[in-house]
């Protein structure tokens, strides 16, 4: 590059962070593709961990936050199997964040052209960081079950954005119609209703029973076997609409049907563990199968949501196709 092509902005920042720069990719290539998959992993696995931890009665394993003791920043042997447990939940935070930061970095030379993933791996990384900061004061507050439970929903809630980043960033940029009839996409929308209120119902649930991840903690004073049977109630209702979505994607031959029965077999998956769990006194094991369903079934439906959508050069592009087929 000769003197004159160089501005006196770019001159000013160094010659190994200009390299670097120009190292990230403009567009979506295998690196953006790779840790934004890892990212949706990772926050997937630590839903998983983060039940370990409640599961277990570890939830106090670590009695203080930042530091793990008062004079310790990691947990100590004589903390036990504990200490262990939700000291490595928390690591497994900081490899979360690690996660979230390089796909902002990866996508910010795109930040411009590809603006909805930049705003959706900044909302990712936000996140991550008030969950740490709310996973403290669930700490701090002897691990109240509100607190416990806005902890849970926004981890859900983080896994729902990796996986709009995951269906944007294999779409084209610019704008996007709707692909499916008007009364389709209302039917979709209420079904992502009942699961959000399926959800809460459910942490609710997990509030009042025996998990409360200590002991000494307290639980939120609700009739636990009373919320078993409410919490039923939406989980049935979602089952039946997910099952008139399905129906009606593969009369109608609609792109989202594939997802729709995804979502479908991952409910079939939730209700047989729901049903397992509570025959059998709540087992850890299946409690914790059945919170990290949860979160992937808020994930499936946000593919199902999104897809109700096209880019408009691809739809362009399908009526086209569409119209030279009729004339052929």
């Amino acid at each position: 590059m000769s003197p004159a092509s160089t501005s006196p902005a770019s001159s000013r920042v160094p010659a190994p962070l200009r390299r670097v720069v120009a190292w990230l990719p403009t567009d979506v290539d295998r690196r953006v593709r790779v840790f934004a998959w890892l990212s949706f992993i990772a926050e997937v696995l630590i839903i998983g961990t983060g039940g370990a931890v409640r599961l277990t009665g570890s939830g106090l394993g670590c009695p203080t936050w930042p530091k793990c003791t008062p004079d310790s920043l990691v947990n100590t042997q004589e903390m036990g199997i504990h200490g262990v447990i939700e000291f490595g939940n928390r690591t497994l935070t900081g490899l979360v964040g690690i996660l979230a930061i390089a796909v902002v970095v990866l996508v910010w030379r795109m930040r411009h052209e590809r603006r909805v993933l930049f705003v959706l791996s900044l909302i990712v990384l936000v996140g991550i960081v008030a969950q740490a900061v709310v996973g403290g004061i669930t700490v701090l507050t002897g691990l109240n079950p509100f607190i416990v439970g806005f902890h849970y929903v926004a981890s859900v809630s983080l896994v729902a954005v990796c996986a709009a980043f995951l269906v944007r960033m294999n779409q084209p940029a610019g704008p996007r119609r709707r692909a499916v009839p008007g009364w389709f996409a209302g039917l979709v929308h209420a079904t992502t209703g009942v699961l959000a209120l399926t959800i809460v119902f459910g942490v609710l649930t997990t509030g009042a029973g025996p998990h409360s991840g200590d002991a000494a903690s307290v639980r939120n004073g609700f009739d636990a076997e009373v919320l078993e049977h409410v919490h039923s109630w939406p989980g049935y209702a979602l089952f039946a609409l997910t099952l008139v979505v399905v129906v009606a994607a593969w009369r109608l031959r609609l792109h989202v049907r594939r997802w729709a029965v995804a979502l479908l077999a991952v409910e079939l998956v939730q209700i047989a563990v729901g049903l397992y769990q509570a025959r059998n006194g709540l087992p850890e094991f299946a409690v914790g199968t059945h919170m990290v369903l949860a979160a992937l079934a808020a994930a499936t439906m946000t593919v199902v949501v999104l897809r109700l959508k096209e880019p408009v050069v691809a739809g362009r592009q399908d009526a086209a196709r569409e119209t030279a087929s009729a004339r052929g």
